[in-house]
């Protein structure tokens, strides 16, 4: 029966790749992998070594619950909603300074570079790992990367600049590699994200430490290679097979809890 009502669905909608991709509990993994590639990054590693909870584990399972939060919200809520949580990101990172002590020199966080490497790490690891869980086949990732553009937009990205296909989030990548490496504050931060949780609940701790190791082999293998990990094929073949197995195994277990938003989301992709 229609009952007159009508919902603000946001940025995306039951129509949506997006909401396809993002409810799919294999993209736990993306989540992780973004992490990794994001920390190549010298000058965002340092900033957000120099200003986050996330690695000092008396506060990093909050703050990571506040990451989750937000893509939730960017990605489910309402448009006021998603200009709420947004505004306060942006707000947030305005104030923030990095220091470079290659150059000697102190940075803004939000600068366009920074947004937009944190942004293409983000969507291309949710792309990639939804494309070999079996989610999306090539045309889908070139779907879901246009509608990410939204997203982009609400952290203060000229749309512009943010990829938009495959072909153009390849080439992003291959512009900024000369300039990404292993740093101090990489190879700490990494460690303890390999390491469970001491102060997330004890199944999740767990969990995300065996995330992490699957989200490290899921990297293009020129990341992997500044890791110090071998950039091989069979990797690339092995890790792909393990998230269709793991895509397969969430798909026969019940519905954990979640979110009211993200609940009436699923429903509704699932009645389309």
């Amino acid at each position: 029966m229609d009952t007159g009502i009508t919902h603000d669905d946001g940025l995306f909608g039951p129509g949506s790749v997006t909401w396809r991709v993002h409810l799919e509990p294999v993209l736990w993994v993306a989540g992780m992998r973004a992490l990794l590639l994001q920390s190549l990054h010298p000058r965002v590693m340092r900033g957000t070594y120099q200003n986050s909870a996330l690695f000092d584990p008396r506060k990093a399972w909050p703050r990571f619950q506040r990451t989750v939060e937000f893509v939730g919200t960017r990605t489910f809520g309402s448009t006021a909603e998603v200009e709420a949580a947004a505004g306060r990101v942006r707000r947030l990172h305005a104030t923030l300074r990095g220091h470079d002590p290659d150059t000697g020199t102190d940075f803004r966080l939000d600068e366009p570079e920074h947004l937009l490497w944190v942004h293409a790490c983000e969507i291309d690891s949710y792309a990639d790992v939804a494309r070999r869980g079996g989610v999306l086949d090539d045309a889908g990732v070139d779907a879901y990367l246009a509608e990410s553009v939204r997203a982009a937009e609400v952290v203060g990205l000229d749309p512009a600049i943010v990829p938009a296909s495959r072909e153009e989030m390849a080439d992003y990548f291959r512009r900024v590699r000369p300039g990404l490496r292993l740093t101090d504050e990489a190879r700490l931060g990494v460690g303890g994200l390999m390491r469970p949780q001491p102060h997330a609940p004890a199944g999740i701790a767990v969990a995300l430490s065996t995330i992490a190791g699957l989200a490290l082999g899921t990297l293009p293998r020129w990341a992997r290679r500044l890791y110090g990990l071998p950039g091989l094929p069979t990797t690339d073949a092995t890790t792909t097979v393990a998230l269709r197995l793991t895509r397969g195994v969430t798909t026969l277990l019940p519905d954990p809890p979640m979110p009211p938003r993200i609940a009436r989301a699923r429903d509704l992709v699932r009645g389309a």
